[in-house]
């Protein structure tokens, strides 16, 4: 399965929250550019709410960045979809219609592009309540 995951499922893998069984099982994750910064914050918050050490952290997002990056001996983990003056048109439209948080809307438009190049890109992982009803109109499973 070829899957779309915002950053709250990409935080799924790493800070070992429930729900992450759709996130692993996906044959290739799809990601937004802007994730790479709100994986990396988010992780960081839960630091700052105690929910994680400092230690855990750095762990954590150091195992983020290697799938990100890649290493020497594996490649990168995502596809990332980069964002482009067009992502950040279609992010600006799709507020015209959905009730979407900036970062919400750039996730979809970048989701919807990585579905017009790869159709088989048509289920999008989230975790946030808005962009997942966003998503499902806009005609993405879960």
């Amino acid at each position: 399965m070829i899957a779309f995951a915002d950053a709250s499922a990409l935080v799924k893998l790493y800070a070992d929250e429930a729900d992450a069984a759709p996130v692993r099982s996906a044959d290739t994750l799809v990601v937004c550019a802007l994730s790479r910064v709100e994986v990396a914050s988010a992780l960081w918050r839960k630091h700052r709410l105690d929910e994680l050490d400092s230690d855990l952290t750095r762990l954590l997002v150091h195992d983020f960045e290697a799938d990100w990056y890649g290493t020497d001996d594996e490649p990168a983990r995502f596809v990332i979809v980069s964002v482009t003056s067009a992502i950040l048109e279609r992010a600006a439209q799709v507020t015209a219609v959905h009730a979407l948080r900036s970062g919400d809307a750039v996730q979809l438009a970048a989701a919807l592009a990585a579905r017009a190049v790869e159709p088989a890109c048509d289920s999008m992982l989230v975790f946030d309540e808005a962009l997942r009803r966003a998503a499902a109109r806009e005609g993405f499973g879960a």
